[in-house]
């Protein structure tokens, strides 16, 4: 089976967030964006329910999928009412006319639903592509293919190196994170007890490779090909995937 090498780094981290997974072909955006909440601490993946919204930019197609209803069915209305929204920009006033140009780019981006699209045509041709997930937050991750392989046999993803840990939900930022760190990890920290709670309470784990790859089996959406593995009555011998 063929499968998709990615790496996956937070924008802003220092030291980087970053994780590396091998998903298998046709995976959907939904299924990306549950895989990268399972390797990080967010809780908007399966099989939580959505908590935030989140969006990849796929530039080069001038196009986003979404989870954003309210988006989608703007664009939908733009589509249905094009003429009418173009023809509004020659009879608005000078002052306005930059916002609504502004305005009308952000309308005639093709928005996409997850569920329903793949990355396999997206991540192949270009390669790269930004995920953005919780919009107030602003955690915002690059994604770009590592390689393709033709010999991964599992039905979903495994993740394959890591360094440091994530943030949990709701710490505000970068900053916050970076705070709430520094309070988690020191006995002495003022706030140590108050981190130790609010991390139970959001998410926090220090990075874990057995409790995430556990967690990922969760994410199957194709046949496992139990023919090609080494296992003992389906009991893996070895990694799941060994990088050539």
């Amino acid at each position: 089976m063929r499968g998709y090498i990615i790496n996956l780094s937070l924008n802003d981290t220092d030291p980087l967030v970053y994780r590396q997974v091998i998903l298998p072909e046709r995976t959907t955006f939904n299924r990306l964006h549950d895989t990268i909440q399972n390797v990080t601490n967010f809780l908007s993946g399966y099989p939580y329910f959505h908590r935030h919204l989140y969006t990849f930019d796929l530039p080069e197609e001038d196009q986003v999928v979404t989870n954003d209803e309210e988006r989608y069915l703007e664009h939908k209305d733009y589509l249905k009412n094009k003429q009418w929204f173009e023809d509004r920009l020659n009879h608005i006033p000078r002052s306005m006319r930059r916002y609504e140009e502004k305005n009308l780019a952000y309308l005639r981006k093709t928005v996409k639903l997850p569920e329903r699209n793949y990355i396999d045509h997206y991540l192949e041709n270009y390669k790269t592509m930004t995920y953005l997930y919780d919009y107030g937050a602003g955690w915002e991750f690059t994604i770009t293919l590592e390689a393709v392989v033709d010999d991964y046999y599992f039905g979903y993803p495994t993740l394959l190196e890591a360094e440091n840990d994530a943030p949990p939900e709701d710490v505000a930022g970068v900053e916050g994170f970076y705070r709430f760190l520094e309070a988690y990890y020191n006995p002495s920290d003022p706030e140590h007890k108050q981190a130790l709670i609010f991390g139970k309470k959001n998410g926090f784990r220090p990075l874990d490779f057995d409790y995430i790859n556990e967690g990922l089996k969760g994410i199957k959406y194709r046949k496992t090909e139990w023919e090609h593995i080494n296992h003992d009555h389906y009991n893996i011998i070895g990694p799941r995937y060994i990088k050539k």
